[in-house]
């Protein structure tokens, strides 16, 4: 079962129970999944930290048997099982620090939808997947948040409807992203074009700034003139290992442990020392060597030599502890 989850996270998607008022979009025919229905939520802490998280998982629905949906339900089995799947493997980096909140929302079927365009996967995004987002985040400010400064996290995908948060949601709550902590946009381009047409936003120069963005996509030497289609141009990176965004290498030393899945045990490993770091800052990626994890298949569409699926895991003590840096950072 791991497997499936696993493989429908590494495949990135541009991807009904309880429904609520309806969403304010250029389609007035969406509907938003109800997030008073404690069934739309994949997590709801107890409230121990001073500050959350609100966590976006990557691409957890992928369905391609004949008559599969286009956009899958909000109860999915499958979108449950791989959500649940993507917490324990990167979500989990976050609850040493903060509370860690996450809702389920509807994700368009990437197997359903192989033969559309770019934009029109696109344009199916903007529906659904996003009025479930926004609604989400309302109930869960107006609600759920007590007025506690917060960090956003996603991959992939979910770093992508990120971009809609940071870039409309925000700029429409302007006194919510006063307390946003920071942004970790792991796995999808943040582009120079992206903040220069949202002045509000800024990216990360360092390990304890707050109130910025933090982004990266992992990938090996023989990426470098390859295509991988969540690396666009005009991305711009930062070190998870030294958090410089120049192209200062940071050895395996500096890498406090990767969490792996054992294939045998199904347990997760920390293994220190598991891989080096080094930007390249003309790309926009992190350029990794590593034994501790093996590369995408390239039929997936990251190129010959990513480590899409160690964006979280190769640096997940480092994510662990800068954020804590960072919450310690904002609360003084």
């Amino acid at each position: 079962m791991f497997k499936k989850w696993i493989a429908l996270l590494l495949c990135v998607a541009l991807c009904c129970a309880g429904v609520a008022e309806c969403f304010s979009s250029e389609d007035t025919n969406i509907v938003a999944s109800d997030y008073a229905n404690r069934a739309n939520w994949l997590a709801i802490p107890e409230i121990s930290k001073e500050v959350d998280t609100f966590y976006i998982y990557p691409t957890s629905f992928n369905d391609a048997s004949e008559g599969a949906p286009v956009v899958c339900s909000i109860d999915s089995e499958m979108l449950h099982e791989g959500a649940q799947g993507c917490y324990e493997s990167q979500a989990t980096a976050y609850e040493a620090a903060t509370n860690v909140f996450a809702p389920y929302y509807r994700q368009v079927n990437m197997a359903a939808v192989v033969s559309i365009s770019a934009e029109e996967r696109v344009a199916l995004l903007e529906k659904e997947p996003k009025a479930d987002l926004f609604a989400a985040l309302d109930y869960y400010f107006e609600n759920l948040n007590g007025g506690r400064p917060f960090i956003l996290a996603g991959h992939s995908q979910g770093s992508q409807m990120m971009t809609y948060v940071l870039t409309e949601y925000m700029q429409a709550h302007p006194d919510y992203y006063e307390r946003m902590v920071a942004a970790y946009a792991l796995g999808y381009s943040i582009t120079q074009k992206l903040l220069d047409e949202n002045p509000h936003l800024k990216f990360a120069e360092g390990p304890d700034d707050t109130g910025v963005i933090i982004s990266w996509n992992t990938e090996g030497e023989g990426n470098a003139e390859a295509s991988n289609f969540v690396v666009e141009e005009g991305a711009i990176a930062i070190n998870p290992l030294n958090w410089k965004r120049d192209d200062t290498y940071a050895g395996k030393e500096e890498c406090r442990g990767a969490r792996i899945q054992n294939a045998q045990t199904g347990k997760f490993e920390l293994i220190p020392e598991a891989a080096d770091a080094q930007l390249n800052v003309m790309r926009g990626v992190v350029v990794t060597h590593t034994d501790a994890l093996a590369p995408m298949d390239e039929w997936m569409g990251f190129g010959p030599e990513s480590y899409h699926g160690g964006d979280y895991t190769l640096w997940y003590t480092n994510i662990q502890d800068n954020v804590k840096v960072r919450v310690n950072a904002w609360l003084k």
